[in-house]
C-alpha cells in the first residue's frame, strides 16, 4: 500500500500546468485539463495562459508571473485533491504529459 503526499503532487501539478500553459502544446494540455479535471479548471487555465501571455509582451519573459501562477496552481489542486482524492490520479498524468511537451 503507497501513500500519496497531496500536496507533492499538487506542487508537481503545478508546475506542470504553468509550464503547458505558456508552451506551444497549450491547446492539446487543456483539452486534457478540460477532460480529466473539469470546465473550472479549463477555465482557470485559459486565464493562466492570458496572463503569461500578458506578462511576457510586457516583461520580455519575467519569472514573477510564472511564479504567480504556479502558487495559485499549488493551492487549487491542493484544495481540489482534497476534496475529490479520486482526482489524484488525473494530476499525476497531466504531470507527466507536461514533460513530454
Amino acid at each position: 500500500m503507497s501513500v500519496t503526499h497531496q500536496p507533492r503532487v499538487a506542487w508537481g501539478g503545478a508546475l506542470a500546468v504553468v509550464r503547458a500553459a505558456g508552451s506551444a502544446h497549450y491547446e492539446g494540455f487543456a483539452n486534457q485539463v478540460l477532460t480529466r479535471l473539469g470546465s473550472a479548471s479549463y477555465g482557470d487555465f485559459a486565464d493562466t495562459r492570458q496572463r503569461l501571455l500578458t506578462a511576457y509582451v510586457e516583461t520580455g519573459g519575467g519569472r514573477v508571473v510564472a511564479d504567480v501562477e504556479a502558487s495559485k496552481w499549488r493551492v487549487r489542486l491542493e484544495d481540489l485533491l482534497r476534496h475529490h482524492p479520486e482526482l489524484t490520479d488525473a494530476v499525476l498524468a497531466l504531470t507527466e504529459e507536461s514533460y513530454e511537451l
